[in-house]
């Protein structure tokens, strides 16, 4: 993996990362927002200590274990990426109420257009200052955008440390038999 500066990874900042999407898609996950290192890289879930591609992998998604440099290759499972809010920060905690309640806002239309089985938030904290929804947990939701259900899924960072990479595949697979099943 190439090693960024302080300064390379600064400069990413607010940057956009292009989406991995496509209309019909079993899964559409959903990230909170790009890290400084997926801004860099251009691709989802890039900074080594996140556990999204490993999980994604151990919970039988995948095939094999993909690096966040082969993300397009999911469209070929049935799966793809967006984030709630689309700029780059350092850190979630960036990120104000009103980006989430708007990224929310933003994600529904998406969403609505792409048509996906399951819309999977990768964070209970994010899905609930998205969606309004403070008692949420993780799981599937009741929530539906048209025909597409919802399932909070925990947040794979390497700072999400309650949940181990087993647990969190656990519930990954849980999402993905009930995506099987649809």
């Amino acid at each position: 993996m190439t090693r960024f500066t302080q300064e390379q990874l600064a400069a990413a900042r607010d940057r956009l990362v292009p989406d991995v999407v496509a209309d019909g898609l079993h899964v559409l996950f959903c990230g909170i927002n790009p890290g400084l290192m997926t801004a860099a890289t251009g691709h989802h879930f890039a900074r080594p200590g996140n556990r999204f591609w490993p999980v994604l992998h151990l919970s039988g998604f995948t095939p094999r274990l993909l690096k966040p440099s082969e993300q397009d290759e999911l469209l070929s499972c049935g799966l793809g990426i967006t984030n709630v809010v689309a700029r780059a920060t350092a850190r979630a905690d960036e990120l104000s109420a009103q980006e989430y309640r708007e990224g929310g806002r933003l994600l529904a239309t998406k969403v609505g257009r792409l048509r996906p089985r399951w819309l999977a938030v990768v964070g209970v904290t994010a899905y609930r200052a998205a969606f309004d929804d403070r008692k949420a947990q993780v799981g599937p939701q009741e929530r539906t955008i048209g025909d597409t259900r919802v399932w909070v899924l925990p947040n794979p960072s390497g700072l999400n440390a309650h949940w181990t990479a087993a647990t969190m595949a656990e519930e990954y697979g849980r999402l993905r038999v009930a995506a099987d099943d649809a």
